[in-house]
């Protein structure tokens, strides 16, 4: 392994980046097309979420040749160990959107004390989005209400009754609160802004010395995290594609749904 390897950190979101649902698997290829594929997700006894098997092999060669490999997830913890991604499991995995830091798949207490402070200082209380989440939201779209870890909340509705404009709404009334709004597949996340892969990205580089940062997201709330690598890449699907969003050291592929997957972790390795 090289110098620079050694110092190159590897950061990505799973969801619709790495791995994909069978409702994302439509983003793909048609069906006599499509690619073997890995489970790596199994939840009430179901298959969940998958990659394809080349992508599963690019990613233990990325595991194997980078510094760090970091999972960076808006889920919460429980949700993110159900996920079980080919090769060792990563030192490090930032979920709840930077909100816990897990170090050898256990929760770092401090740095969760150290985001809950700057939650304080930083954004509207969770209770006053909440009560306009239920205040606003129509039960005749609205599926579940959750909220994750105690830190954010998010709604799961049916797209095709959600009315137009209703999530632009929801992000106008967010912003000067604090909070940033972001649609991906069923799911609307209103998150506190100092909530951010990016704050929990900044410590796990803090920690490992590393001087180089690779990076890829498909979504708003991954938009900081690639902001703050040195490379980035984005699928040609989800909120940033759709809308556009470009920097001048992040790629959008033209390749989406798995297949970006693919692509993301050749990049990545290419990279290297």
């Amino acid at each position: 392994m090289t110098s620079r390897q050694e110092g190159t950190l590897v950061a990505s979101d799973l969801d619709r980046t790495l791995i994909y649902s069978s409702a994302a698997l439509a983003l793909t290829m048609p069906d006599e097309h499509a690619p073997r594929l890995l489970c790596v997700e199994v939840h009430e006894a179901k298959p969940l979420s998958y990659m394809t098997e080349t992508a599963a092999g690019l990613l233990v060669r990325l595991a194997a040749e980078a510094g760090h490999f970091v999972p960076s997830t808006t889920r919460t913890r429980k949700q993110y160990r159900r996920i079980s991604l080919p090769g060792p499991q990563p030192r490090y995995a930032i979920c709840a959107n930077g909100g816990h830091l897990l170090v050898d798949g256990r929760t770092d207490h401090d740095w969760n004390a150290e985001m809950r402070r700057r939650l304080a200082d930083g954004s509207a209380p969770l209770a006053e989005v909440r009560a306009h989440l239920a205040a606003t939201a129509d039960p005749a779209w609205l599926r579940k209400e959750r909220i994750a870890e105690d830190l954010f909340a998010y709604l799961v509705v049916d797209r095709g009754l959600l009315p137009e404009g209703w999530v632009k709404e929801l992000a106008d009334w967010a912003e000067p609160r604090g909070w940033t709004v972001s649609l991906q597949g069923r799911k609307i996340y209103a998150v506190p802004r100092p909530l951010s892969k990016s704050a929990a990205l900044a410590e796990v580089v803090r920690r490992t010395g590393a001087s180089r940062v690779l990076a890829a997201g498909d979504s708003l709330l991954d938009a900081d995290l690639l902001l703050a690598s040195h490379q980035g890449w984005r699928p040609g699907h989800g909120e940033l594609a759709d809308t556009g969003w470009a920097s001048p050291h992040i790629t959008g592929l033209a390749a989406s749904g798995v297949a970006a997957g693919e692509e993301i972790l050749r990049r990545m390795l290419g990279a290297l």
